[in-house]
């Protein structure tokens, strides 16, 4: 027995979408499959979690520990994305201020839950320990350094870090020319 899920069992897994050269850990854990979207060449590795809408593109992957809380809002990870070990991002969260009751065992009619999408966008990598909160978009080509807390929505071609994550400095594109190499082999 391998590590990863066989065909069959990736396509047993019911999910909304399943794309071509898919390893998923047969130690992940998905909740709501169909809800999840996966492209091609996407790996998602040892005790992961996956909950709620998810669109995952392609050349995705999602290190060990990780965790994306879609719930209905959702979250979108688009091509070339890197989501390194223990990060989590959330599309939905409870409101911390003691005016409302917290956590998935309460009634909603207690609770102020946040829900809004997420996005990752293409050629964005997450270090390890970062948190991405509601509503971010972390833009193309930002890079997050690990144990950040992002809160905002970057710009393209940024690296961040920090607590609450703050522009560092610019980052390369030399990574686009290796791109369209990759691609243009592939095809």
């Amino acid at each position: 027995m391998t590590s990863f899920l066989s065909e069959k069992e990736l396509t047993e897994l019911g999910l909304k979408r399943l794309g071509k050269n898919v390893k998923i850990s047969r130690n992940a854990r998905i909740y709501g499959a169909e809800n999840v979207s996966v492209g091609d060449n996407v790996r998602i590795d040892d005790f992961c979690v996956l909950s709620g809408v998810i669109s995952l593109g392609n050349n995705v992957h999602i290190a060990v520990y990780s965790a994306l809380f879609g719930g209905e809002a959702g979250i979108t990870v688009e091509d070339f994305a890197n989501i390194s070990s223990r990060v989590c991002i959330y599309a939905v969260s409870d409101d911390y201020s003691g005016r409302t009751m917290t956590n998935p065992t309460v009634p909603d009619k207690y609770k102020a839950v946040q829900k809004e999408p997420v996005t990752i966008g293409k050629h964005a990598i997450i270090g390890s320990g970062s948190t991405v909160l509601p509503g971010v978009e972390i833009a193309e080509g930002t890079a997050v350094g690990a144990m950040s807390l992002c809160k905002k929505s970057t710009e393209p071609w940024k690296i961040y870090a920090g607590i609450p994550a703050k522009i560092v400095k610019d980052r390369k594109k030399d990574l686009l020319s290796l791109e369209k190499e990759y691609i243009n082999e592939r095809d």
